[in-house]
């Protein structure tokens, strides 16, 4: 049996620049993971840092990391060849199995979609189990849109609608070759068709979540069918260090993933659910 508290080491085979600062790195093995679970993920020197799994289970390891701190930073500098440590797979996942024959709603931004590419994958994989499926995408420019040749792929099997902030700093080659929308991602639920009735899956940065979840709300979905994946600083993926509690719970052990339902009944409220109710 594993020990939870001792990495496991684990060899980058394969690495994909999706934009200058987010890489999807491929190593030599699977992860039994659930859509929306993560890992803990560790380079000698510079400590550790919680990772959202990017790959099914049925795929080895995937893990699309954007460099922000030290941790992701010394990710980067890692070749073909190199070793990391990672514990778990930690948390909980995405309401696939309760979805079930309803229509799925899924909404993200940014590197909100990496955590979401297993549960896409899933939905793909196991099509005839769902009714509609509608995905919403978006970026703060055309240059900055993860997973592109997928995001193709995905319209064989759902409807797929990106958007970008903007791009008018962008080289006059890119800016004119972006056919789609332009604003925020909440701007496409008019074009989507969306079931109220359905399940939504939000992921993104907090913002995006909060405005994402109070439109849903106001346009008639229940609190107990959105579903968001919160972003905590969580160290140990156990709750024993407390960084990720947040209104009583641990966000490592009891989410990240969880529904407005559950957020709005806690005595302390994430960012995320502000001015929702």
């Amino acid at each position: 049996m594993n020990n939870t508290y001792i990495p496991e080491e684990i060899r980058v085979e394969r690495i994909i620049r999706e934009t200058d600062d987010t890489w999807t790195f491929f190593f030599d093995r699977p992860v039994n993971n659930e859509a929306g679970q993560f890992l803990e993920v560790s380079i000698p020197g510079y400590g550790e840092a919680p990772i959202s799994i990017n790959s099914h289970s049925s795929e080895r390891l995937r893990l699309c990391i954007r460099a922000v701190g030290n941790l992701t930073r010394a990710m980067h500098r890692k070749k073909v060849g190199d070793t990391i440590g990672i514990r778990g797979p930690f948390g909980n996942g995405w309401p696939l199995e309760s979805s079930k024959g309803k229509n799925l709603l899924i909404v993200t931004g940014g590197i909100g979609l990496a955590p979401l590419r297993p549960a896409i994958k899933e939905i793909v994989m196991n099509r005839k189990d769902y009714g509609d499926v509608v995905l919403l995408y978006g970026a703060r420019n055309p240059e900055l849109i993860l997973h592109k040749e997928e995001l193709s792929e995905w319209r064989k099997y759902m409807k797929v609608l990106v958007t970008v902030d903007y791009c008018e700093k962008y080289t006059p080659d890119i800016c004119p070759a972006w056919k789609g929308d332009v604003g925020v991602v909440t701007g496409l639920f008019d074009k989507c068709g969306m079931d109220t009735e359905g399940v939504a899956l939000v992921c993104g940065p907090p913002i995006m979540m909060k405005f994402a979840a109070k439109e849903l709300l106001s346009r008639g979905f229940e609190p107990g069918n959105v579903h968001m994946s919160l972003e905590r600083h969580m160290k140990c993926g156990m709750g024993m260090c407390g960084h990720c509690q947040v209104g009583g719970h641990y966000a490592c052990m009891d989410g990240p993933v969880f529904s407005i339902e559950e957020l709005l009944s806690w005595p302390e409220r994430p960012e995320e659910t502000e001015g929702i109710q």
